[in-house]
């Protein structure tokens, strides 16, 4: 009877922090996804996409390593809620139009696009049997694709009908009212809660520390800054790549979007393959040098490619890095230190959010000058091949 509460729980669990992490993968993705449009109609370079992306990954970084302490005080199910509510805040500003309000949205959205991870791993954490942990959180981040898929398929659709602003407008509504069908689940998943523990700046120190004087989170964090840095440019530029090589805004979502469905099984497979079948380390191995591939063949697109050689090459870039959470996060919840499940995965997932940071600014950088989208997921692809031999040596020594 223990059993079959404890399977319920999980199930639970782990359906209402996918649908959260859908959600939050829209909001995050969906103003990049229309970015063509927005770019057209309000006349502004393409380069200042990287101003956003930028932005939004600051914003995430700061949230990712304070956001420990809110979970704990009030429940990871609350927190999940408040990214939610975050998400539509943030595009409800970008909806008005000036660039200023941009600038706040990519804050505000970014921040709670930031907790949802963090939170929904707190979760899951309390719920997974560990020997299942990696599949676990593998099928919850593959709501993350499974948002980016809806993102490419709506985005260019409710534009076409509502316009830009209308689309964000609908995904801020969506974002709102599902984190209030959340609420009747507070009493369980919000159980553990600390509303004694309060929210210090020294947090941020305690954050990074616990996972710096650790070699394999820090080794992980190293991973996550490579993966996410790259997923990132890829997300936030790709949509623009091929509207440079002629595509319209439909077909390029539509690319954009069959991309995105091989992540979604990819995802549970690279789970079920590090739940005691393959080391963890060697996993992350394959998928880094895997990620580093598809960058130097997307650097070579040309307007002379066909569409299925494009999609082949964009299906290969989200096998691998649309495709790394689960496995990653599973192991930095294992390796935290006790009652830090949140914290640790924030912290490990805040260096993502530098790499989130600096590789969409170089790539944007690099675009303003040379006008070049090649250059830029070349230089995207060389830290995830760096990462692809640090493993290897990792998951050797670890044998």
């Amino acid at each position: 009877m223990i059993a079959d509460t404890a399977k319920k729980l999980l199930y639970l669990a782990l359906g209402a922090m996918f649908v959260q992490q859908t959600f939050a993968s829209i909001g995050r993705t969906l103003p990049l996804v229309i970015a063509p449009a927005i770019i057209e109609d309000l006349h502004i370079d393409p380069a200042l996409v990287g101003v956003y992306v930028g932005a939004a990954a600051l914003a995430s970084l700061v949230f990712q390593l304070g956001c420990g302490s809110f979970i704990i005080r009030y429940g990871a199910l609350r927190m999940s809620q408040v990214a939610l509510v975050f998400l539509a805040a943030g595009m409800a500003l970008a909806a008005a139009g000036p660039l200023v309000f941009f600038l706040i949205s990519a804050i505000i959205g970014g921040g709670g696009a930031a907790t949802s991870t963090p939170a929904s791993s707190h979760l899951l954490g309390r719920y997974s049997p560990p020997k299942q942990a990696p599949l676990v959180f593998s099928i919850k981040q593959t709501a993350v694709p499974a948002g980016l898929l809806l993102a490419g398929l709506l985005g260019p659709f409710l534009t076409g009908h509502l316009g830009w602003s209308g689309a964000l407008l609908v995904a801020a509504g969506a974002c709102f009212l599902f984190a209030m069908m959340l609420e009747p689940l507070r009493g369980e998943f919000d159980s553990d809660r600390v509303p004694s523990r309060s929210f210090h700046f020294s947090d941020f120190r305690t954050t990074l520390a616990a996972v710096l004087k650790s070699k394999d989170l820090r080794e992980l964090s190293l991973a996550c800054f490579a993966f996410n840095g790259l997923q990132t440019a890829f997300t936030s530029y790709y949509v623009l790549y091929l509207t440079a090589l002629n595509y319209d805004l439909a077909a390029a979502g539509l690319m954009f979007a069959i991309a995105m469905t091989i992540a979604v099984p990819m995802r549970i497979f690279w789970g079920w393959l590090s739940s005691g079948r393959v080391a963890p380390r060697r996993v992350m191995a394959g998928l880094s040098l895997g990620m580093a591939a598809s960058a130097v063949l997307m650097s070579l697109y040309g307007a002379d490619w066909s569409p299925l050689l494009i999609a082949t090459v964009a299906t290969g870039m989200s096998a691998t890095a649309m495709s790394w959470h689960g496995v990653l996060l599973s192991e930095a919840a294992r390796l935290a230190p006790p009652g830090m499940r949140g914290a640790a995965t924030g912290g490990v997932l805040s260096f993502g959010q530098v790499g989130a940071f600096i590789l969409p600014v170089i790539y944007g950088a690099q675009l303003a000058v040379t006008n070049s989208h090649g250059i830029g997921f070349l230089l995207c692809g060389v830290p995830a091949l760096v990462v692809g031999i640090i493993m290897w040596r990792a998951s050797r020594r670890l044998a």
